[in-house]
C-alpha cells in the first residue's frame, strides 16, 4: 500500500477532530473510575463535575464549538451529581445515564414521528446523506440510546442486588460497567453504521469516520 493510499483512507483532517473530541469526553470518566478506586463515590461524583466542567471549556477552547449532546450531559451531570453530593445519596448519579439515554433516545425517536431526523442538524455539515439514510441513522442511535439507558438500570440495580451487604463492591461494579463497557459498545455501534453512511451517501463520499457521541 502506497503511501498515498494509506492517505487516502484515513484522512488525518477529519479524524483529528473526533479524536480530540473524544478524549476530551472521555477524560473525565477516567477520573472518575481513578477517583472513585482512591476514595468513594461522593468523591469522585466532586472530581467528575469539576472533570465535566474542564472538559467542556477545553472543547470550547479547541475545537471553538460544543456539541449538544456533550452539552446537555453536562448539565445532567451537574445537576445529579449536585443531588448526589447535597443528599449523599449515589442513587442519582448513577440514574444519570438512564435519564440522558433516555432524553437522547425520545428526542430522536420523538423527532422521526414528526417526519425530522434530528441527525442531521447535529451532523448534516459532516455528512451528505440522502433522507431516507438520515432517517435510518436517527432511528438506530435512537434505539442505541435506550438500550444502553437499560443496560444502565440493569447494571446498577442488578449490582445492588447481586451485593445487598457490600454498597462499595456493588457501585465499584457500576462505575466500572460505566467507564469500560459504555465507551467501547458505543465505538462499535458507531463503526456498524459506516455501511450505511456508505449507502445513503448523496452526492459526494461520506466522511471516513462515523458520529461517535460518549455518554458521561
Amino acid at each position: 500500500m502506497t503511501e498515498k493510499t494509506a492517505e487516502a483512507e484515513v484522512n488525518w483532517d477529519e479524524l483529528r477532530p473526533q479524536l480530540i473530541k473524544m478524549g476530551l469526553e472521555l477524560g473525565p470518566l477516567i477520573v472518575f473510575f481513578i477517583a472513585n478506586a482512591r476514595a468513594d463515590i461522593f468523591v469522585a461524583t466532586a472530581w467528575f463535575m469539576g472533570a465535566m466542567v474542564v472538559s467542556l471549556v477545553l472543547t470550547w477552547a479547541i475545537l471553538k464549538k460544543i456539541a449538544i449532546m456533550p452539552l446537555v450531559t453536562g448539565a445532567v451531570v451537574l445537576v445529579f451529581g449536585g443531588l448526589t453530593l447535597w443528599l449523599q445519596d449515589d442513587t442519582f448519579i448513577k440514574i444519570k445515564p438512564t435519564i440522558t439515554n433516555s432524553l437522547f433516545g425520545a428526542v430522536l425517536l420523538g423527532g422521526l414521528l414528526f417526519g425530522h431526523s434530528l441527525l442531521k442538524y447535529v451532523f448534516g455539515d459532516v455528512y451528505k446523506l440522502r433522507p431516507e439514510g438520515w432517517s435510518k441513522l436517527t432511528l438506530n442511535w435512537g434505539i442505541f440510546f435506550f438500550v444502553l439507558a437499560i443496560l444502565n438500570e440493569v447494571v446498577w440495580r442488578g449490582g445492588n442486588a447481586y451485593f445487598p451487604n457490600d454498597p462499595k463492591a456493588a457501585t465499584d461494579l457500576w462505575v466500572a460497567f460505566k467507564v469500560w463497557a459504555t465507551m467501547p459498545l458505543t465505538v462499535i455501534f458507531s463503526i456498524s453504521q459506516v455501511s450505511l453512511l456508505s449507502k445513503y451517501a448523496a452526492t459526494e463520499e461520506p466522511k471516513h469516520v462515523p458520529p461517535i457521541v460518549v455518554e458521561s
